[in-house]
């Protein structure tokens, strides 16, 4: 039997506020709209920036800690920094017209809120939702807890 890997990790920025809808069984669903950007020089020394579009959809899960749509709606508002943890899925339908369309999406299963709310107290409204306990990568961090003074600071630096 072969593995293999599905997972996305991405560290950027919302460009609107989640769009938060029912589905007709009753399941809540969000969806983001993700920016990442990579920034280098050109050959003439001269900077260059290209941002990348990624649409997120978070679903409400059976189960403790899994109300990924209810924290979107919550706690996520444009321009908010996020960390989202997923796997990449490849989608396809046809619209009114007969066309077919299609449409990567990134399925989160883990969402960190890295924006700091109005100079709070602390974190107070960093939100951290997911299914199993492990959080930061290479296991520097076993929850936000770890490192709430590194998600009040205002600059890029990520807290693992």
């Amino acid at each position: 039997m072969s593995r293999s890997l599905n997972k996305v990790m991405l560290i950027g920025n919302l460009g609107a506020d989640p769009e938060v809808r029912s589905t007709n069984n009753g399941s809540r669903v969000a969806t983001l709209s993700l920016a990442t950007s990579r920034q280098w020089s050109g050959q003439g020394g001269e900077k260059q920036e290209k941002t990348e579009w990624h649409r997120v959809i978070c679903w409400n899960n059976k189960g403790p800690g899994s109300q990924l749509a209810d924290v979107a709606e919550k706690y996520m508002k444009k321009g908010d920094r996020v960390y989202i943890e997923g796997r990449i899925e490849y989608r396809t339908w046809e619209d009114r017209e007969k066309q077919t369309r299609y449409v990567t999406e990134v399925i989160a299963r883990e969402v960190l809120l890295l924006s700091s709310r109005g100079g709070g107290e602390g974190g107070g409204d960093v939100a951290r939702a997911k299914a199993t306990a492990k959080v930061a990568p290479e296991g520097k961090a076993e929850s936000l807890e770890a490192f709430p003074e590194a998600l009040d600071e205002e600059d890029d630096d990520l807290p693992f």
